[in-house]
């Protein structure tokens, strides 16, 4: 029996395809859920956490652009603990594999979290030191390679899983913070997290956003985020799973092509819910007609 070419082994462990969804854009799956089948995907990066929980930002949240969209929920989450007693066990009902998103404002709450979590049911611990969007901590902690080192050393000394560390394209040396990720001990990288914009009300004339800048996402970032992937790649001898803006079979493919190993969608689904399946589907015709053993026959040979 000829065995799947979009199926690959992340980290050990196996998924359908490199399709995943991505964090903060997919909820816990409960809302996907009823729209269509999604254990389909190859993973899902659930909402990202904090250790005590989160009401999120208050005022406006989000603000379409061209070509993409502004958010700054502000990581509004159930906190640690319920998503291990609630979450985690739903999300592994739906089929993929799990990865538990966990931010924080602290190095206290970094490594309590990822503490705690080891007791919850999931397959990675994806590390957020990317989010552009709180008041306190978040992206701070991924802006520099020492900083990004230090958290990433710790929290890998606490989990019990393997340690994928999400990277900001906000960063003055992107690939320098990657490869200090990597001597710190991740496991893998995933990047790119949204790039930090703005949106002014001309008839309020003020900010959109009560925070004034939010994480901009969709197709617009699209090109800068493949080249930073390129870039990091090219860097690191680990895994990395790319996004940033990708709607299409073919955007997916170019991330690959560049090195991802798998790739997020985030974005694409609030436009389309069943985005990820035509992906799932275009990747499989794009095997079949260009007669692929495996999806990883072309990954980096960009």
């Amino acid at each position: 029996m000829q065995s799947d070419p979009l199926a690959i082994d992340l980290l050990g462990v196996p998924l359908k395809n490199p399709v995943i969804a991505a964090s903060g854009t997919f909820g816990f799956g409960r809302e996907y859920a009823a729209l269509f089948d999604v254990s389909r995907l190859g993973g899902i990066s659930g909402k990202g956490l904090t250790l005590f929980g989160s009401p999120g930002n208050d005022g406006a949240r989000i603000c379409e652009t061209p070509a993409g969209m502004l958010n700054s929920i502000g990581l509004e989450n159930p906190g640690v603990r319920k998503f291990a007693e609630e979450e985690a066990p739903f999300l592994r009902s739906l089929g993929p594999a799990v990865l538990c998103n966990l931010g924080g404002h602290s190095e206290e709450e970094y490594i309590e979290g990822a503490r705690q979590l080891n007791a919850a049911d999931f397959d990675f611990l994806e590390l957020n030191i990317s989010c552009p969007n709180v008041k306190n901590g978040g992206m701070a902690f991924g802006m520099t390679p020492e900083s990004a080192a230090d958290i990433t050393k710790k929290v890998k000394a606490v989990t019990n899983r393997p340690l994928i560390v999400k990277l900001s394209p906000n960063a003055p040396e992107l690939v320098a913070v990657a490869r200090a990720c990597e001597s710190a001990g991740a496991d893998a990288l995933s990047l790119v997290n949204t790039f930090l914009g703005m949106a002014v009300d001309v008839r309020a004339k003020r900010a959109v956003f009560d925070n004034v800048y939010a994480g901009l996402s969709g197709p617009a970032i699209l090109p800068i985020a493949l080249r930073m992937t390129h870039q990091v790649c090219r860097a690191v001898q680990i895994s990395v799973i790319g996004m940033g803006g990708i709607s299409s079979a073919e955007d997916a493919l170019r991330f690959i092509m560049v090195g991802a190993s798998a790739v997020q969608v985030g974005c694409a689904t609030f436009a389309h819910p069943a985005a990820m399946l035509d992906i799932i589907d275009g990747l499989s015709d794009y095997c079949k007609t260009e007669n692929l053993g495996s999806i990883h026959d072309v990954c980096g040979i960009i």
